[in-house]
C-alpha cells in the first residue's frame, strides 16, 4: 500500500505521481465518501495522459463515458454510483468493457468488487481536513 496525503492545489502534481505508480493497471476503482475529490483526480489523471480537459465530465447520468488519449488507446470512466447492484452491471453490459484491455476507471466501484480481480488497482480518497485528502493506492 502507498499513501499520498495532499493539499487541494497541488492535485496535479499528485495525479502525475500516482500515473507513474498505476502504469501496470488496467482498472482504476475509485471510493471515497462524496465530494471526497475521486472526479477531480480522475479529471487530472485524464488530463495528464492527454484527455482535453473539457471533454472529460462525470459520467454519473450515463453511467459512462469514452476517452482517448493522445496516443488514440480508449479509456471507458464509469461512475457507478447509481448501479444497485452486480446484476444491473451485468445486464447492461458493462462487464465487456472491464475484459476489453483497455483502461477502466470506476467510481463507486463497492457494488462490483467481486467482479474486479486482475490488475486491478484500488484507489481510496479521504478527507484530512478542509483542503487536504489522503489517497491510498492498493494493488490487488
Amino acid at each position: 500500500m502507498k499513501k499520498y496525503t495532499y493539499s487541494l492545489d497541488r492535485i496535479s502534481e499528485i495525479a502525475k505521481e500516482l500515473k507513474e505508480d498505476i502504469k501496470d493497471c488496467k482498472i482504476l476503482a475509485f471510493s471515497g465518501p462524496l465530494g471526497a475529490g475521486k472526479t477531480t483526480l480522475i479529471r487530472e489523471l485524464l488530463s495528464s495522459m492527454g484527455v482535453p480537459v473539457q471533454e472529460i465530465i462525470s459520467p454519473t447520468f450515463n453511467y459512462v463515458n469514452i476517452y482517448k488519449d493522445n496516443f488514440g488507446r480508449r479509456i471507458y470512466h464509469f461512475d457507478l454510483y447509481r448501479i444497485n447492484s452486480i446484476n444491473e452491471f451485468l445486464q447492461a453490459g458493462f462487464d465487456e468493457y472491464l475484459n476489453s484491455g483497455d483502461l477502466v476507471l470506476i467510481e463507486w466501484p463497492e457494488v462490483i468488487k467481486p467482479l474486479l480481480k486482475n490488475k486491478t488497482c484500488w484507489i481510496s480518497i479521504d478527507y484530512e481536513g478542509q483542503d487536504k485528502r489522503e489517497i491510498s493506492l492498493n494493488f490487488l
